[in-house]
């Protein structure tokens, strides 16, 4: 049965008209990712309590009040902190396996579900609002942080003690859903997504298991654990995965789908067998970290402006380079929901299909049954299609089917794998496409890089050394008329003196003058320059703005960056 809407329980309950409701239900309007209890208590229309009132009677929970309820030591014990913030909830009690919360956000079902896999107790939810849900945890574990070292050394002192009783540390099933093993993962899991991690590596050695997380584009080890419980950890994995945890020598793929804190968390999974037991490689997809918006990735005014020009043509190609985790598939999904709507049919073929985005029809490749880019497209040409979104060119195929789609009224976007954006013109012609097809189709080329941003709470202004700005190419002279900036290093960043990242971005706009070049067949050299002097800002270019604005670092740019986009 379909649930009653909040602001329809608000007016019953008496607490506003139906006018007053009409007012919050446009004032939400203008900030869409605020809920509608939350608009009303922030316009002074109603106060928490009695929206916590109408969110119990919505979802047929009881109201528990925190400032007056026991919390039991042994609730306390079976949630982490790390999971009640993110979770947003309390834990009051256990009573017969039946684990009783409070919950902030009851309208977030998907945490029981969480919980009870994370956990392996029965949930059971209570309402309360979000002040004293934050009180109670400040109050409760200020004392009682855990960390993964803690919950490792009582891994070790279990182990010694389950050894003295006799305990038979090779049954996997009774390990495997052991209550410390659980809490061990869990505690990985949940502090990945909350330093935003991108990926999760779990790897076996000959002598250690090490755990990496790679946040900002860069990988950062973990505590180890033991490495005999390397077996046990994988197959947890496994079974939040549903995959076979009996199959150890083949390659498994599978996904964790989590609610944490309201938002949609996809865990892709991939299980790899190596000589010392499997390896395991998390995806984590969190559209709450990846904004799917043009305005957020870093693309300068002038660019910007020209970018969404070609996004908006008729029909062409639009083709986006670089490297593997060079932001290639945000910039066009974002490219792809800013062109979304009700007039514009879009379809997608990707591998994987990363984002679930309402009003595109996406496709996922599947090599083994022959379901390939190049099979896919040309049945999407039979679905009318306005836009069709290709995951990436990788072959003669695919490159002549998007040409022939883009010549028949589409447009299409893609990617390809260059260091800057004139290459993919050489790459494609080294694909076989004539250069008469190029030019009839390709109306521009973004070539990207992802650079880590300097963190704001650590920024520290610095005097580089001659040798250092060398390394930009640039007369040491002038470069000392900029100031430097660099990040000391805090507990936001994790002392790495780096908080979220930013793209560079080099946009050729394939102008008549630029097709003549291609039908001539001009090397990458000669249509980098021309292109430059039609207003192109290259990769190097658009880094060396970022480290002026005190964005980002000369390391990065250095990094990221060829010497190459300066000749």
């Amino acid at each position: 049965m379909a649930q009653r809407k909040l602001g329809q329980i608000l007016v019953d309950l008496g607490y506003l008209t139906e006018d007053q409701l009409w007012d919050v239900l446009e004032e939400q309007k203008q900030s869409p990712g605020e809920v509608i209890g939350q608009v009303a208590i922030r316009m002074g229309m109603v106060t928490d309590a009695q929206v916590t009132e109408a969110l119990a009677e919505q979802w047929g929970m009881p109201i528990v009040n925190l400032g007056e309820t026991t919390i039991t030591p042994k609730a306390l014990e079976l949630v982490p902190m790390t999971m009640a913030e993110l979770y947003k909830i309390m834990p009051i009690a256990v009573k017969d396996d039946v684990l009783t919360i409070a919950m902030a956000d009851p309208q977030n079902v998907g945490a029981l579900d969480d919980l009870r896999n994370f956990l392996g107790v029965d949930v059971r939810g209570t309402v309360s609002n979000h002040k004293d849900v934050e009180a109670a945890i400040r109050r409760y574990y200020a004392d009682s942080e855990e960390s993964i070292e803690s919950v490792i050394a009582g891994l070790e002192e279990g182990q010694e003690d389950e050894e003295q009783r006799g305990f038979d540390l090779s049954a996997e099933a009774e390990m495997t859903d052991a209550a410390p093993i659980r809490k061990l993962l869990n505690m990985i899991l949940l502090l990945a997504i909350k330093d935003q991690a991108s990926d999760i590596h779990f790897e076996p050695f000959e002598d250690e298991f090490k755990v990496r997380v790679k946040a900002d584009g860069m990988l950062y080890e973990m505590v180890p654990p033991p490495r005999h419980l390397a077996n046990s950890i994988i197959s947890r994995i496994k079974i939040m995965s549903e995959l076979d945890i009996s199959e150890r020598r083949l390659p498994q793929d599978g996904r964790i789908e989590l609610n944490v804190g309201g938002n949609q968390v996809d865990l892709r999974v991939s299980v790899l067998p190596t000589m010392f037991g499997e390896s395991v490689v998390m995806r984590v997809l969190d559209r709450t970290v990846v904004q799917l918006d043009l305005n957020k990735i870093g693309m300068d005014a002038h660019n910007l402006s020209q970018f969404r020009n070609m996004i908006k043509r008729p029909n062409g190609i639009v083709l986006v380079t670089g490297p593997t985790g060079s932001g290639k598939t945000t910039t066009l999904y974002s490219a792809l929901n800013e062109i979304n709507d009700i007039e514009t049919k879009v379809i997608t073929t990707e591998d994987p299909v990363e984002y679930d985005i309402d009003g595109l029809i996406q496709v996922p490749v599947n090599p083994d049954i022959d379901v390939t880019f190049a099979t896919v497209l040309r049945a999407i040409l039979r679905h009318d299609p306005d836009t069709i979104l290709v995951g990436e060119i990788r072959d003669y195929e695919t490159a002549e089917v998007a040409v022939q789609s883009a010549l028949t009224g589409h447009l299409v976007f893609s990617t390809l794998h260059t260091n800057d954006a004139p290459s993919a013109i050489t790459r494609l012609r080294d694909m076989g496409i004539e250069p008469f097809l190029i030019t009839a189709c390709l109306e521009g080329i973004l070539a990207q890089r992802l650079v880590r941003k300097i963190c704001v709470e650590c920024r520290t202004q610095f005097d580089p050394s001659d040798d250092l700005l060398m390394e930009l190419q640039l007369p040491v002279q002038q470069a000392r008329q900029y100031k430097f900036y660099y990040g000391r290093g805090c507990p936001r960043c994790n002392n790495s003196g780096y908080k979220g990242r930013t793209g560079i971005h080099e946009l050729l706009d394939v102008t008549d003058e630029i097709r003549d070049m291609i039908t001539g067949n001009s090397n990458v050299d000669d249509l980098r320059n021309f292109a430059r002097t039609q207003g192109m800002i290259t990769l190097r270019e658009s880094g060396l703005k970022l480290i002026f604005d005190g964005v980002t670092t000369i390391d990065e740019i250095v990094r990221e960056t060829v010497v190459d986009d300066m000749e």
